[in-house]
């Protein structure tokens, strides 16, 4: 039998170049606008996080204006952070990101430490149902919320219950003048939110956003986007 030489070697290194050279690169989400954009944020590609496109978080903060500059942006299932990240960098005054996943938690961490934002964050390792309940038994009213949900598209499906029941507690307890911002694909029927008719529909294909504010006048750009 043939011994293996350096050359074996080499092909099988070779051979696994070749296959990771075709492999997509992984394309990182960025800070779209304020005080820290342009400043990339890590991301494992895990396909749980699925962070909101720049596009699409660029057209919501667009859309919500300045009303984010001094709230408590409430960042659920927050993925990477980048919602909630984008809101302080956009003025929010405090952010709290709520994430089950603890390797993606601890990347959440990363990011706020990479961005010298430790100060106004918080990251809560915790199931976002359960923690929703914990937070609402002494939730601070001081500030204006902005709660951006934006769960895998499958919750709505699987757990639309539960989505609901969250969605709709956060509502009803929030401070005043807050923000809400939803998405989700074709399957989510909107109109199952509170107070349906008050909500602005965007379509940015495959995403879905719906945007509600307290005080619409002070805050929901409106457009034809």
């Amino acid at each position: 039998m043939r011994q293996p030489d350096v050359w074996d070697d080499c092909t099988t290194q070779c051979k696994m170049c070749f296959m990771q050279r075709d492999e997509p690169e992984l394309k990182l989400p960025r800070i779209v606008g304020g005080r820290l954009r342009g400043r990339k944020l890590l991301y494992s590609g895990d396909e749980r996080t699925r962070p909101m496109k720049d596009r699409v978080r660029e057209a919501l903060f667009n859309l919500i204006g300045p009303a984010v500059s001094g709230s408590h942006a409430i960042d659920l299932f927050a993925g990477t952070g980048a919602l909630g990240l984008e809101a302080i960098s956009r003025g929010a005054a405090r952010a709290t990101f709520i994430e089950q996943h603890f390797p993606t938690a601890d990347l959440i961490r990363k990011n706020i430490a990479v961005l010298g934002v430790e100060e106004p964050c918080e990251v809560a390792p915790a199931n976002t149902f359960i923690w929703a309940k914990r937070f609402l038994a002494a939730a601070p009213s001081d500030l204006p919320w902005v709660v951006f949900c934006s769960p895998p598209y499958a919750f709505y499906v699987d757990r639309n219950a539960e989505m609901l029941q969250l969605i709709g507690s956060l509502f009803a307890g929030a401070s005043k003048g807050s923000i809400f911002a939803v998405e989700a694909d074709e399957r989510f029927d909107f109109a199952t939110l509170p107070q349906p008719d008050e909500w602005d529909l965007r379509t940015y294909p495959p995403a879905h956003l719906a945007i509600w504010h307290d005080a619409p006048d002070q805050g929901i750009i409106q457009s034809n986007t």
